[in-house]
């Protein structure tokens, strides 16, 4: 296959990209067709590496107003609601929904996503069927699974130990929620044990961590000094960071540092932080979302999440990154006609390094032939106007092919 005369990456000039067998084997200007090669006449079009969903949770994906709707909107709400959704799960529902959730995602340009699957479940069905649904779809799409506690690791009962049984069933990654947990002491402990966990298993590590409005919820510390102390250092991940909208630019100064030394990933959920944050205020009211742009300026790693598509605690979501990278630049006052461009970096590349798959991840000689094809020529553009993605190609194959629409003014 030969694509032809795309922009890479926001490139100020065109390239072709050659793939065979399934890789990219050759990047130039004016690469000679060889004989019974497939030609896609990319024109002028923007070629990117394929995206992200950092942070999503499948097991739950369309269930909103299931048994009820979160009327209040607020993260509490949705967690009890969530509770008794779950007692009602069967294999052949999650995989319903997640096959259904994942189908949109692909047709949006996602190729790679890290799920939460609730490990507060003694019966384990979120993960049995979505670890059925990763083997069943990995032709199309790359799925990272992890094992969120969702109630809690010592708030649940035998909380600890569901969360290892996640971990010898395949769990990818080793989550948490110490802000959820009954006590600091109580938010404390489990990291220390998910970062035990995570030693003993080799795993990664994404917690939810601090995802209120509180100032005084400080578990980002906690994990980032263990991250710092153990050694882990990019294998974790922080997710939310919500209550560092409300902590002091003099507390932040000193956590920045400690940020930076540990090398941890943030991964933030712009769509659903706003949604639910702020939910206690009346005015001034907060903004519910982590530090997006001071934490890029200070060279730590961010990517952003949909966080959650259709469920308790967001009754919105299609599957489209563009919708998570356009609510985070407005909230952040991310507008510069640069800062713009370079935003898609929070879905494609920074995100690749958060989920450790940079050894086969981007458009490069010898990586695997995973990239999306969009109707603009470059990023500003297709955020503007929300760009279809026209191909979207993986391991050489095209799996979504798309035909904009036309639209005819009579006037």
């Amino acid at each position: 296959m030969l694509i032809k005369n795309v922009y890479i990456e926001n490139s100020l000039k065109k390239q072709d990209i050659r793939i065979t067998d399934g890789k990219f084997t050759e990047i130039g200007t004016n690469l000679k067709v060889a004989p019974q090669e497939k030609i896609i006449a990319a024109d002028g079009k923007l070629l990117l590496p394929p995206f992200v969903d950092s942070h999503v949770h499948l097991d739950a994906t369309l269930t909103a107003g299931d048994p009820e709707w979160n009327q209040t909107g607020t993260l509490f709400d949705g967690i009890r609601i969530w509770a008794e959704r779950k007692k009602t799960l069967s294999k052949k529902d999650v995989k319903t929904r997640a096959k259904a959730t994942l189908r949109n995602q692909i047709k949006n340009g996602i190729q790679v996503v890290r799920s939460h699957v609730d490990t507060t479940d003694p019966r384990m069905t979120a993960l049995e069927a979505l670890l059925e649904v990763k083997e069943e779809m990995k032709n199309e799409v790359e799925l990272q699974l992890v094992a969120f506690p969702q109630e809690g690791v010592l708030s649940y009962p035998k909380g600890k130990e569901l969360l290892e049984t996640a971990v010898k069933e395949g769990a990818d990654v080793i989550g948490g929620i110490p802000h959820y947990e009954f006590t600091r002491d109580y938010g404390v402990a489990s990291l220390k044990y998910i970062a035990q966990l995570a030693e003993k298993y080799d795993r990664l590590i994404d917690v939810h961590c601090d995802e209120i409005d509180d100032p005084n919820s400080r578990n980002l510390e906690v994990l980032a000094d263990l991250a710092y102390e153990t050694g882990l250092s990019d294998r974790v991940t922080a997710s939310h960071t919500t209550a560092m909208g409300s902590y002091n630019n003099a507390y932040c100064y000193k956590l920045f540092r400690l940020l930076k030394l540990a090398k941890i990933n943030m991964v933030a959920n712009p769509l659903v932080n706003i949604h639910l944050g702020g939910r206690f205020d009346s005015y001034p009211k907060r903004r519910g979302i982590t530090r997006i742009k001071e934490l890029t300026e200070a060279g730590i790693n961010v990517s952003f999440g949909e966080d959650d598509i259709k469920d308790p605690w967001y009754p919105m979501g299609n599957g489209n990154m563009l919708d998570a990278v356009h609510m985070g630049i407005h909230a952040e006052q991310l507008m510069g006609y640069q800062s713009i461009q370079d935003s898609y970096q929070f879905v494609t590349t920074n995100a690749a390094k958060t989920l450790h798959i940079t050894d086969h991840y981007g458009i490069e000689v010898g990586k695997p032939a995973n990239c999306i094809i969009m109707n603009n020529n470059n990023f500003y553009n297709a955020l503007n106007e929300r760009s279809e993605v026209l191909y979207a190609i993986r391991q050489g194959k095209v799996l979504v092919e798309t035909r904009p629409k036309e639209v005819h003014l009579n006037f």
